[in-house]
């Protein structure tokens, strides 16, 4: 049936309003409507359920649209009685309902009122709803979200794989369409076998989303990226955002985090009941809260066109679920800013999850995180390895919207390694996945390569000049390039495509620019005297001028600089610009009586800075915290004036002993002295002690790094160090 360009206009007008369509949807219409089975790929945000839900309205009887969540259906039932004077127009049939909600479906389904009936899979293996569908002859079956049909889908769902048999007993020539946001080429290839589509049309719009800033920030500890976070949050005021966490409980700390911040936020995840989740997502839909804070469970589906910014507090589990959830920013087509935090420790976390799982279901997690991992600390363009990991490609170098693109790394010409890469691959047959490759490379003996006496081979350290750092940034550039591709079938292993092997023939310049370094991200440690860089950290320019100031000052009064202020302090400083001795007493390590003693002359040369520079000062940016810390800081004080050892300090307050130092090294920087001399008699004689302490009275720096390098015939602990610079500070900085 070839329907008139004219009367699909007038039916969209009629139906939603709209005065034209939105890319390839015209197409995909009319090709559903045709009876041809369609499959559709539409990023986040480029009206795929309109793709559907037309058809549904223009054709005798009623459509079944099978949906994984119940969130999402009710949503989207919502969102289609909000289109029509009829609230029977749209049904969900699912667990939620009673015997009495139940019937009453039916009966709409029966009048012929109901047009689109949203369905689970699971209620398609009832035989009843079977029976009860068969008789009532669908107009067609849309599966959205169809990628979760694939095993190597973000949201993989058994019953999903049985949809074909369920179809072919309703009604075998019934027509499909089949829809879904993410899907590489393999999950393409799955879903269009699983369901059987008879020879499709298949739509596949640009990933492109052009109005997304990408950026992929190390994540040193969680407090630190709460605090980005909510300085984030605070310059970008009224602004709707979601932000995604791994686990229940770090969605519910930073809900409250927000909410101690004065930012409208609350948590959701699945272990809140029904009606709670209901009543959170609406107050996020209708603006009730500013941010939702957010396990995975939350968002598919949901048509919030204005949000503002997407931050990932953790890595996600793949590229796919990152897509996805950074298409909930902009779909309005303005501003959409998506933050991703990055640490080695979250990945060993989401490794940790499949622990449980079957092996195979444990190699595809691992490559997927592998992806994952390759994006966070890729240097070059994110959108042009995100459009290549779903097959699409760009010729653009820079985006102008994303880290990467907005400071370029410096490129190096890596033409002779290249060429050891490739003759490396083929040297293995093609059969070996990138870790294994790189290990060859840089002469790395390993179990499987022993096994294999691949360590006989000439390629084996032809390139142990270079680290694996260096060889693995270059195999992905490479694999950006086409030079070489991933077998996903194979699981990931290596092989050389027709323009790596002419490369191979006739070799030409190639460069590229070597991957970030995370090594110190999510470790914890902040001991390193590192001038940050970044919008949402200190000012660069104004931190090292404190720096300056800072050294100074301590030369005029004897001392070393990091009793004046720590660097903490002056990051701090350097981040929310204290004009007055008011907002100085609001910094980290200042106390009252530390600002009167130094502070005027750190707040005259912020003040010019600010001056100067026209800085939009974020006069309102004071991060207070839900845990209350003068409670702990006198807890501390009375303990270790009591000498209760530091262990049983730090249990009693559920924190590690690093942690413990931390605060108190925070106390007396802050002005209040703490007597640790019975932790450190059974620790240090007097001799090591007076040693560390000169030292500390000479150095530059307060770095633990430093001083263990310094007094390395010591071979001092760091927290033996840290111990001695608690009391340096104490008895010396005040």
């Amino acid at each position: 049936m070839e329907v008139a360009t004219a009367s699909l206009k007038e039916a969209l007008q009629e139906y939603f309003g709209f005065d034209g369509f939105k890319g390839n949807q015209e197409k995909i219409i009319k090709s559903i409507l045709s009876g041809r089975d369609t499959f559709v790929i539409m990023p986040t945000g480029g009206g795929k359920s309109l793709c559907y839900q037309l058809p549904a309205l223009m054709s005798e009887g009623c459509a079944l649209i099978v949906s994984p969540l119940i969130a999402l259906m009710k949503n989207q039932v919502d969102l289609m009685r909000s289109y029509s004077s009829l609230d029977n127009i749209a049904h969900f049939l699912n667990s939620t309902l009673s015997k009495t909600q139940i019937k009453k479906v039916r009966e709409d389904l029966n009048s012929g009122e109901t047009k689109l009936l949203y369905v689970a899979p699971e209620t398609l293996t009832k035989q009843e709803n079977m029976d009860f569908f068969r008789e009532l002859s669908p107009s067609f079956i849309a599966v959205d979200e169809a990628h979760c049909i694939s095993e190597w889908g973000h949201d993989f769902r058994p019953e999903y794989r049985r949809l074909r048999e369920m179809i072919n007993e309703i009604n075998p020539d019934l027509p499909i369409i089949a829809l879904t946001a993410t899907a590489t080429p393999k999950v393409q290839s799955d879903i269009v076998k699983n369901l059987a589509l008879k020879d499709p049309n298949v739509f596949i719009s640009s990933f492109n989303r052009s109005n997304l800033y990408y950026e992929v920030r190390p994540k040193k500890s969680k407090e630190q990226a709460i605090k980005e976070i909510v300085k984030f949050i605070h310059l970008h005021k009224g602004k709707s955002g979601i932000i995604y966490t791994l686990n229940r409980k770090t969605t519910e700390e930073i809900a409250d985090m927000l909410t101690a911040n004065g930012i409208k936020a609350v948590a959701y995840h699945a272990g809140l009941d029904s009606s709670t989740r209901s009543k959170r997502q609406d107050l996020f839909l209708n603006e009730g809260v500013e941010v939702i804070v957010a396990t995975i469970a939350f968002g598919m589906g949901i048509d919030k066109p204005d949000v503002r910014f997407v931050i990932h507090f953790n890595i996600p589990k793949s590229l796919e679920n990152y897509y996805q959830e950074t298409g909930r920013a902009g779909r309005d087509g303005l501003e959409g800013n998506c933050i991703c935090f990055y640490s080695h420790k979250d990945i060993q976390k989401l490794e940790h999850l499949m622990r449980d799982k079957s092996l195979s279901e444990r190699e595809m997690g691992a490559q997927l995180i592998n992806e994952t991992v390759a994006y966070a600390e890729s240097a070059v363009c994110r959108r042009k390895l995100l459009l290549h990991y779903f097959g699409e490609e760009t010729k653009e170098e820079n985006c102008g919207r994303c880290d990467n693109c907005l400071h370029p790394k410096e490129k190096i010409e890596v033409k002779a390694g290249a060429e050891v890469v490739l003759k490396t691959i083929q040297a293995l047959n093609e059969r070996f996945p990138i870790e294994y490759v790189v290990n060859i490379i840089i002469g790395k003996n390993t179990p499987q390569i022993a096994t294999f006496r691949h360590d006989k081979l000439k390629e084996f350290g032809s390139g142990k000049e270079h680290d694996g750092h260096f060889w693995n940034s270059l195999i992905r550039q490479m694999m950006l390039e086409h030079l070489i591709e991933k077998d996903i079938e194979e699981y990931g292993l290596l092989k050389i495509t027709e323009k790596g092997h002419k490369f191979l023939k006739k070799p030409y310049s190639f460069k590229m620019a070597l991957n970030h370094q995370f090594d110190e991200a999510g470790d914890g440690s902040d001991e390193e005297e590192v001038i940050p860089s970044g919008p949402a950290t200190a000012d660069p320019a104004l931190f090292q001028m404190l720096m300056d100031l800072r050294k100074q000052v301590a030369k005029d009064k004897n001392l070393p600089p990091f009793v004046i202020f720590l660097e903490n302090s002056l990051e701090d400083m350097a981040t929310h610009y204290p004009t007055t001795m008011k907002e100085m007493e609001k910094i980290q390590g200042v106390s009252a009586g530390k600002a009167l003693k130094y502070g005027k002359k750190f707040i005259e040369l912020i003040g010019k800075y600010v001056e100067e520079n026209d800085i939009d000062k974020p006069d309102d940016f004071v991060m207070k915290s839900v845990v209350n810390k003068s409670g702990l800081k006198v807890f501390i004080i009375q303990n270790i004036d009591k000498k209760i050892p530091l262990e049983t300090i730090a249990k009693n307050k559920g924190l590690n002993t690093d942690d413990l130092l931390d605060e108190m090294e925070t106390i007396v920087a802050s002005g209040t002295k703490l007597n640790v001399d019975y932790c450190l008699d059974e620790e240090l004689d007097d001799d090591a002690q007076d040693e560390i302490i000169d030292y500390f009275k000479s150095c530059e720096t307060s770095s633990l790094k430093a001083a263990q390098e310094e007094l390395v015939d010591g071979d001092y602990s760091s927290e033996q160090l840290k111990l001695m610079r608690i009391k340096f500070l104490s008895e010396y900085g005040n």
